[in-house]
């Protein structure tokens, strides 16, 4: 079924959803938002809640703009022109949009170029293998590099080897669980191995199976070992290897990277704003990052976070709902290779953290949305438990521990800033994660304007409370 197709068969439920939202009755749990005991103080969102989930899911504007920049600027990685097209692009929107305070803050960003790369089994049997060196790795040297594999499933095992990993190809074969506990083989496996004398590392690509699609991503050098050169392979080369090997076949791989660092390029991090009516100097973020790895089309990780969450914005403009807080959309670059941009803003709004109120991140996906993550006192808790009561008409009403997010990190720390991240179900994010696959093709229209939805009500309600969120 097409994605207008799947929309036209939705519309119904938008009629269900926004029906159920005004027709809740209000609650009278002990929550406190605003300085009101109870939670009756809910019930005059409602009507605005109302307004801003039907506009969100009365067409597929949010899923149409994020076509309009993976199709005609693609993937972003940090130093690129396409990245600084985005840029440009995302700034002359928000005007187009009637966002205030729309501007762009400079930022330094690594410059990795992959350059051309390539895998090839040479014994037992001649196998190209679909591969894609890690970000930030090093090169290989000219002539590549071919070495026997030393196939291993965890750090333990590595040390339990040490001697027999000189001179090697070290294939870290670790299945995918979950990402927290999977991706640390790709981050400090390199340095680890490197530590024992091995001379390259491949990895088993950190995310489920998904018909020879490799996983890319960064790695992180240690100081105290020798930097080499470190890749991703499929799921199913990886299981070929580990098969050879359980049958003691010598495996011998030839690995060729160009991969090299150019000096640091100016990029930016892009700013628009919902100004408050009545406390403008007060800020609630929602954010995504706008880079990107330079594989697929960067839709999932991260232009659908960054849409949705300027979305919030837009639909309150096109509303006229003016909250008393100012609403402050940050579009963050060099996440995936650097983090930069959340260390500059935290920088660079270092006086004014102590008035940030909360801020937000979306860079999980925008698929079906669940509710969001939260991390801060239990009485900001029950309040957004209380604002999520809003969305139960679309399904996204938890709320869960642990919001936050890479790039709100650094301010959040620093101005002890309540944090929220958007929840979405993810059970099909790490099939496409880092992949070529992350295209825009994956994104259901519906499922995204649920996203913008809910990500709106939430930012509008907690920048109207009269006092601040948690106090």
């Amino acid at each position: 079924m097409g994605q207008r197709a799947r929309f036209v068969v939705a519309l119904p439920f938008l009629v269900l959803a926004v029906t159920t939202v005004l027709a809740q009755p209000p609650h009278t749990d002990g929550a406190h938002g605003g300085g009101t005991n109870g939670s009756q103080w809910i019930h005059q969102y409602r009507e605005p809640a109302a307004r801003l989930i039907g506009e969100a899911m009365g067409s597929t504007f949010a899923w149409q703009r994020l076509s309009v920049l993976t199709d005609t600027i693609g993937n972003r990685l940090s130093g690129t022109p396409a990245l600084e097209r985005a840029i440009q692009w995302a700034a002359e929107e928000m005007k187009r949009d009637g966002l205030e305070n729309v501007h762009t803050e400079r930022v330094m960003v690594p410059k990795w170029v992959r350059g051309s790369e390539s895998a090839e089994m040479v014994e037992p049997a001649r196998h190209p293998m679909v591969m894609l060196g890690l970000g930030d790795s090093v090169a290989t040297p000219a002539d590549g590099i071919q070495a026997d594999v030393l196939t291993l499933h965890n750090f333990e095992e590595l040390d339990s080897k040490a001697s027999q990993v000189r001179g090697k190809i070290v294939l870290f074969n670790v299945p995918f669980t979950t990402y927290g506990e999977t991706v640390r083989f790709r981050s400090g496996g390199p340095s680890r191995a490197a530590r024992y004398g091995a001379v390259a590392m491949l990895i088993r690509s950190v995310g489920q199976e998904g018909l020879r699609t490799p996983h890319t991503g960064a790695l992180q050098y240690a100081p105290d070992a020798p930097k080499i050169p470190a890749a991703a392979i499929t799921t199913e080369d990886a299981d070929r290897i580990q098969r050879l090997a359980d049958r003691g076949s010598r495996i011998v791989v030839r690995l060729k990277m160009e991969a090299h660092f150019e000096p640091d390029a100016e990029s930016a991090n892009v700013v628009g704003e919902i100004r408050g009516r009545e406390k403008p100097e007060e800020i609630v973020v929602v954010s995504g990052h706008l880079d990107s790895w330079d594989v697929g089309a960067g839709a999932t990780d991260d232009g659908g976070g960054c849409v949705v969450t300027w979305e919030a914005l837009r639909l309150m403009k096109k509303l006229n709902l003016r909250p008393r807080r100012t609403v402050r959309v940050v579009l963050w670059t060099n996440e995936e290779n650097g983090g930069r941009g959340g260390l500059a803003y935290r920088d660079q709004h270092r006086a004014e953290l102590a008035r940030h109120v909360m801020m937000l991140e979306s860079d999980g996906g925008v698929f079906r949305p669940l509710g969001f993550g939260f991390t801060g006192n239990e009485t900001g808790r029950q309040t957004v438990r209380v604002i999520a009561t809003l969305l139960t008409g679309i399904a996204a009403d938890q709320i869960n521990a642990g919001g936050g997010g890479a790039d709100i990190g650094p301010s959040v720390t620093e101005g002890h800033i309540p944090a929220m991240s958007l929840d979405v179900d993810g059970s099909k994010y790490f099939l496409i994660h880092h992949t070529p696959a992350d295209t825009i093709d994956k994104i259901d229209p519906v499922e995204m304007a649920k996203c913008a939805a809910a990500l709106a009500v939430m930012a509008y309600v907690v920048a109207d409370l009269p006092q601040g969120l948690g106090q």
